[in-house]
């Protein structure tokens, strides 16, 4: 069986792919040696300008999509890294898509079906915030959300997990030997960086519409989502389809990180302009003279 191209950067944040990633020790802090803050803001701005300049000749070479996938805990700053790595793009070339809560017909077809029509097209960036893993994480730590999928089995046993940890991997394989680049990045917040964020929704009246009684509901079951991430990153890491679990109580170092990933990948690509043949170069070049005689 041909194994896809694998597309991954090497280095701390990487989640191995031999499933011995251990949540508990996968830093929350920038390392002490990090740049300046306003290095790490220079660094975003150079990545995401090579990254913008990249995408005009995947745009052009049409062989390659870019898929990436953001998945983490409230207040971690999935939105603002979106914003950052995106704001350079050009807009007609990506799209982003946000997966709450599943519709009714979204219910009544497998839970990779709602993501699979808001694929990437070749040559262009897709944004996931969140995305199926929201079906073994959310719905593990709620298995009651079950009921509402009417599968044919529907208890929440192990074999349900490593069922959808199979059909992920799968779906994701299928993606990567078909062209398209995934690239997954837990957020990874600490429990206390979280409340301080969350405190700080509540004291600025322009951010009370971030806060929700629901996230310290589910900030109740912190211990629960973590095993959750631990066993969905640890079973789904691949090197055509990687998860990068990056420390995020620094915004900027966060974001600086995720944007040289992507740099990174995308240059791996090796992408280029077509070329034309020396037939349509003479065509070209008798439609410049006809131009210029206009």
């Amino acid at each position: 069986m041909r194994e896809p191209k694998p597309h991954f950067v090497d280095c701390p944040y990487l989640v191995p792919f031999d499933g011995s990633f251990n949540l508990a020790k996968a830093p929350t802090q920038r390392p002490e040696d990090a740049p300046k803050k306003a290095e790490r803001r220079a660094r975003l701005a150079i990545d995401v300008a090579q990254v913008a300049a990249m995408q005009e000749a995947m745009y052009a070479e049409d062989k390659h999509a870019v898929l990436l996938l953001f998945q983490a805990m409230d207040a971690a700053g999935k939105d603002g890294t979106i914003r950052a790595v995106t704001s350079g793009l050009n807009p007609a070339w990506c799209a982003v898509h946000s997966f709450k809560e599943p519709s009714k017909e979204a219910l009544d077809h497998d839970f990779l079906w709602r993501i699979s029509s808001r694929l990437p097209d070749r040559g262009r960036i897709g944004i996931f915030n969140r995305s199926h893993y929201e079906e073994v994480l959310i719905v593990r730590v709620h298995p009651e959300l079950l009921q509402h999928q009417r599968l044919p089995h529907p208890e929440p046993t192990k074999d349900l997990w490593r069922e959808r940890y199979e059909s992920i991997r799968n779906f994701e394989h299928h993606l990567a030997r078909n062209g398209t680049v995934v690239l997954k990045f837990f957020l990874n917040v600490s429990k206390d960086e979280q409340r301080e964020r969350f405190v700080e929704r509540i004291k600025d009246p322009e951010k009370n519409w971030k806060f929700s009684s629901h996230d310290v509901h589910k900030r109740a079951r912190w211990d629960d989502y973590m095993e959750a991430y631990q066993d969905a990153l640890s079973h789904t890491s691949r090197p055509w389809a990687p998860w990068y679990a990056i420390p995020a109580d620094s915004k900027s170092y966060m974001r600086m990180v995720v944007a040289g990933i992507v740099r990174a990948t995308i240059e791996s690509l090796n992408l280029e302009f077509p070329r034309l043949t020396d037939e349509e170069q003479i065509e070209m070049h008798r439609l410049r003279d006809e131009l210029a005689r206009d």
